[in-house]
């Protein structure tokens, strides 16, 4: 059976492109351990929201 994990992460910006890189080796290498999948079959999606999209309890990240 081929097994090919497609993981979507949402964040809000603000990360430095050594973090982005790092978590995504971190949950490819997790996926990888758990599942069994070969990491080339590990795709990966990073959503980064603006901070003026994203509220929790009715406030907007960019109000904080």
């Amino acid at each position: 059976m081929l097994i090919m994990p497609l993981v979507h992460i949402e964040l809000i910006e603000g990360r430095s492109q050594e973090q982005l890189k790092s978590m995504v080796e971190d949950v490819t290498e997790a996926i990888s351990k758990n599942v069994g999948a070969p990491k080339e079959n590990i795709h990966v999606v990073l959503n980064e929201m603006k901070k003026d999209r994203y509220a929790v309890g009715g406030v907007l990240k960019s109000d904080e």
